[in-house]
């Protein structure tokens, strides 16, 4: 049975006035926090990729094992440490600059200038920072490449958080303190699910930046994950649009 014309109106209609409804409630944010890998530039330009395998190098090398057994490490240590580093520093007492240098040395050719995102940035109100469990210096070179670098008000790094990566509850209290965030005013762009849990738990509003790898979109229909979008640049031009 088809639905008629004026029904399927009156349904878009509404679907149309929820949304706008949902985006207005973001016109008193005062503060914009963003993850840095996959989520200020696409995952589909395999940076990140590099990164990834250049900690299966480092393994391999300073434990002595082969690739396939530095990989099982490398994903081990993630799950249940949160970062790769984490448990590298936890069982081996490793170095954090000099895996931090190594892995982060990556070729960023990939990167183009992205004019729409500088653009929907700039247009933003209030303080811009980046959260990211890489390094100050990669979030360098990639802001840099992408054309975004002058547009932050700080970077809070691995450094910062004394290499207690999200989504452990201190790095995010420790950026709050520091910045002296008003949570309530907040929101935090994230494209690994679960992160976003302690931001929303302290009273930031939480996006998810969707994609495809399984382990993060774990928890993607979680109630803490308020809005989600495909693309950054989309999101941030329709809270401009609104207000």
């Amino acid at each position: 049975q088809k639905t008629p014309l004026g029904s399927t109106r009156n349904i878009f209609r509404h679907r149309l006035r929820d949304t706008n409804k949902k985006m207005n409630e973001l016109n008193n944010i005062k503060y914009w926090l963003f993850d840095l890998d996959n989520t200020l530039y696409d995952g589909a330009t395999k940076v990140f990729e590099q990164v990834d395998k250049k900690m299966t190098k480092f393994i391999s090398e300073k434990l002595n094992v082969n690739k396939e057994e530095a990989r099982k490490i490398q994903k081990n240590y993630f799950q249940e440490y949160n970062t790769t580093l984490n448990g590298m520093i936890k069982h081996h007492k490793i170095d954090a600059d000099e895996f931090l240098e190594f892995v982060h040395d990556v070729d960023l050719n990939f990167l183009n200038k992205d004019e729409v995102l500088e653009d929907e940035i700039k247009k933003l109100k209030g303080k811009k920072i980046i959260f990211t469990n890489g390094s100050r210096a990669h979030a360098e070179n990639v802001t840099k490449k992408i054309g975004i670098d002058k547009l932050f008000d700080g970077i809070f790094d691995i450094r910062d958080s004394e290499f207690i990566p999200k989504p452990s509850k201190e790095p995010y209290k420790k950026l709050v303190e520091n910045y002296k965030i008003e949570p309530q005013y907040c929101i935090f762009f994230e494209d690994i699910a679960r992160n976003l849990k302690p931001a929303h738990e302290l009273g930031m509003k939480t996006v998810w930046i969707k994609n495809d790898e399984p382990w993060a979109a774990k928890f993607s229909d979680a109630e803490f994950i308020n809005y989600k979008t495909d693309k950054l640049s989309n999101f941030l031009r329709k809270i401009n649009e609104t207000k």
